[in-house]
């Protein structure tokens, strides 16, 4: 539950933190995005262990340049929601074939080489622009404002959970399924504690969620850090191999064993 309660907060903090910049300058906001997530994937690729503090950084500076990304075609070039969500859709459904030909699973707990890393934070960066997009499309497109937007991908993220508790869905399909969820519902609740009350929102304000949503992440990835909660540890038979996909997912963290190599993308067993 920590992990997928830090990923809402890091997909409602880049939702509010790309808006507030985006509203000073649109420039200001692409260019602090992308250096910001480069920065952070170079400490992630960087690191030979599994560290909150560095996965997280990279986790929420995807999710600042994800969601420029998504608004950059809106906003930007005119481009309709409806076009933009089918474009990441495609985009992140390429990225799941090449990883899948290449790899032969797309398991979390399969991660244990640069390449698969990659790959993984190529697929990361797809959901957060997908999820933002279909956000903001049933948002606005649909009218269906940010509350009734967060409340309907709430309910849709409790499909996957339900499925995977009964064994009746695939371990990976159903994280992978949440993990797209996640991004409409923290842009969507962000969305309506800042946004102006004439656009469906509670009128806060982008700047001000975005630090309170930060302060959370903080002490939220902190608590892990010192806990160490986050990392699980596995048992004899708890390594993905290539091919096997029926290792579980738990806390949404990927296994790793000490002779396979440094797992370093997502929360693990060091």
């Amino acid at each position: 539950m920590l992990f997928w309660v830090i990923k809402v907060l890091t997909t409602g903090v880049g939702e509010a933190t790309s808006d507030y910049l985006g509203s000073v300058s649109r420039v200001l906001a692409v260019g602090l995005g992308a250096l910001g997530l480069a920065a952070a994937l170079w400490l992630q690729f960087r690191v030979r262990r599994y560290l909150a503090a560095a996965y997280w950084l990279a986790v929420s500076m995807v999710a600042v340049f994800g969601t420029v990304a998504a608004d950059g075609l809106h906003k930007g070039l005119g481009v309709p929601y409806v076009a933009s969500t089918l474009f990441y859709a495609i985009c992140l459904a390429v990225v799941f074939f090449l990883w899948y030909r290449s790899e032969r699973t797309l398991s979390i707990h399969s991660i244990v080489t640069q390449r698969r890393e990659t790959y993984y934070w190529l697929t990361v960066l797809m959901t957060f622009a997908l999820g933002t997009a279909a956000g903001d499309l049933t948002a606005i497109t649909m009218h269906w404002g940010f509350r009734t937007s967060a409340i309907v991908f709430a309910g849709l993220i409790a499909l996957p959970a339900v499925g995977w508790g009964a064994r009746k869905l695939n371990a990976v399909f159903a994280f992978w399924f949440a993990y797209v969820l996640t991004r409409p519902i923290g842009a969507s609740i962000a969305d309506w504690f800042g946004k102006r009350r004439t656009l469906t929102g509670l009128g806060y304000g982008d700047g001000r969620v975005a630090l309170i949503g930060t302060a959370a992440i903080v002490l939220l990835v902190a608590y892990a850090a010192i806990a160490r909660n986050d990392i699980q540890r596995p048992g004899r038979n708890d390594i993905q191999q290539p091919g096997r996909d029926d290792i579980q997912p738990l806390e949404g963290a990927p296994l790793a064993a000490p002779d396979v190599g440094p797992l370093r993308s997502s929360p693990v067993a060091e």
